[in-house]
């Protein structure tokens, strides 16, 4: 479970399945399998958005590829470049399905947000309280304005 609660915001929020809270940050839906993270992650120099593999030297998952997965983190972490690798990633088919993290992050869903309306590619950014899903187990993240539902 994360700890921290997000705060403030006009999303939509309700309880759904395994989350305690879910609210939407970037709508759109996606199915994949789940990537839990153990720490937060910055994307600037975390990830290489040509391959989707985490390469942050000091990140406990460096080697894991994020492209296609449900990516579980408590936040994101440093940089506000970190929008345009996420949007990069979302441009070349690397890029996680959906992020679901603990608390509201605006640089990473201004990245998914860049993304929607110069490539059309959508991936989702909810935040969930306290999720409880796991590495591997397929996952599907379903948000639209007034509703974010993640099933597992």
């Amino acid at each position: 479970a994360f700890g921290r609660r997000s705060r403030g915001g006009s999303s939509a929020t309700r309880r759904c399945g395994p989350m305690a809270e879910a609210r939407t940050l970037v709508a759109g839906s996606a199915e994949g399998p789940a990537l839990v993270l153990d720490e937060p992650l910055s994307l600037w120099g975390g990830l290489d958005p040509q391959t989707g593999r985490i390469i942050d030297v000091r990140h406990p998952q460096r080697g894991t590829n994020v492209a296609g997965r449900i990516l579980v983190m408590p936040s994101g972490r440093g940089s506000s470049s970190s929008s345009s690798v996420l949007t990069e990633a979302i441009r070349v088919g690397t890029a996680p399905a959906a992020m679901v993290l603990g608390e509201a992050d605006p640089i990473l869903a201004l990245g998914a947000i860049v993304a929607r309306e110069l490539y059309g590619k959508v991936t989702p950014v909810v935040v969930a309280t306290d999720p409880s899903l796991r590495t591997g187990k397929v996952t599907k993240v379903s948000a639209s304005r007034e509703t974010a539902r993640i099933e597992s």
